[in-house]
């Protein structure tokens, strides 16, 4: 379990500082660059245990990810302009990220007793995107899981091939199996810049 514990911090740098440079994007001040990094980065499974009841979130519990978080987010205030140039890489990390917060939070689902498919998804895909659907929301924009790019829905198949191996093989082989899932399929789209088919008002007018 080690590999999943070093890919979710790698996970969360990358989700804390996607949500600095959406930040400084929309000209925040320092306190608004490491709240946005902070809730990129944690809030998905904020919410995820507190859905399961959980006493205490694990980002509170544990308050390396917060410092972690911040961290990253003085990084990306301190070396702005040289971050900036190497975004993909950042994505990458980003699709890093995806694939073990799915993962952990497929995990988190089983071990607390919920092991129906329906909820195992839904709180990996909670995990996974949750951090980023609020963040898009603080900063007045529509999500970027509902209008760009194959994200969520490899969340949900990651989730998916999770329930499938870990009926079968258990919770280990289940664990790695939605992370590989995950991150291939996000890394495939982001190769092929392959989205998914949006509905045009216009033409839909035009019938």
């Amino acid at each position: 379990m080690v590999f999943i514990s070093v890919v979710d911090i790698i996970g969360t740098i990358a989700f804390a500082m996607s949500g600095a440079l959406r930040a400084i994007e929309k000209e925040m001040d320092y306190y608004g660059i490491a709240v946005f990094g902070i809730t990129t980065a944690v809030a998905g499974g904020t919410i995820r245990d507190i859905l399961i009841n959980k006493e205490l979130p694990v980002s509170l519990a544990n308050p390396i990810y917060l410092i972690i978080s911040i961290f990253s987010a003085f990084l990306v205030i301190v070396f702005y302009k040289k971050i900036i140039r190497f975004n993909q890489i950042l994505n990458i990390f980003d699709a890093v990220g995806l694939a073990a917060f799915t993962a952990i939070g497929s995990e988190v689902a089983v071990n607390n007793g919920y092991t129906q498919p329906f909820i195992i998804i839904v709180l990996a895909v909670m995990t996974g995107t949750g951090g980023g659907t609020l963040r898009d929301l603080f900063a007045n924009e529509i999500p970027y899981v509902f209008h760009k790019e194959i994200y969520a829905v490899a969340s949900v198949i990651g989730a998916v091939f999770f329930v499938i191996t870990y009926q079968v093989f258990g919770t280990g082989a289940a664990l790695y199996t939605a992370f590989v899932v995950t991150l291939l399929i996000r890394l495939f789209c982001m190769k092929k810049d392959i989205h998914l088919k949006k509905v045009s008002k216009a033409a839909k007018l035009k019938k």
